[in-house]
């Protein structure tokens, strides 16, 4: 995640909220970064042997460079600062 620039606040707007954003997160249990890559591999390649097994772990499909902000969901930022900061 990378900030690029602070806006200003908007009223009747709940924060902290994600505007933008490029390509999905891995799957849930992807295991890193290189089995990752590795996925992508096979589902970009149609007559990979292991490609329709990886498809179906999917649930059927996935899109690497779909990104939905509205999806970003944030927790208790209050929760966050105790963390951080005791």
């Amino acid at each position: 995640m990378k900030l690029e620039k602070i806006i200003p606040r908007e009223k009747n707007t709940a924060y902290p909220r994600c505007i933008a954003g490029k390509r999905a997160c891995p799957p849930e249990d992807c295991e890193g970064i290189r089995s990752y890559q590795r996925l992508l591999e096979i589902i970009r390649d149609k007559n990979h042997e292991e490609h329709e097994r990886m498809m179906e772990w999917l649930g059927g499909e996935f899109d690497p460079e779909y990104f939905d902000p509205a999806k970003v969901d944030f927790n208790d930022p209050d929760t966050r600062r105790k963390i951080a900061f005791g």
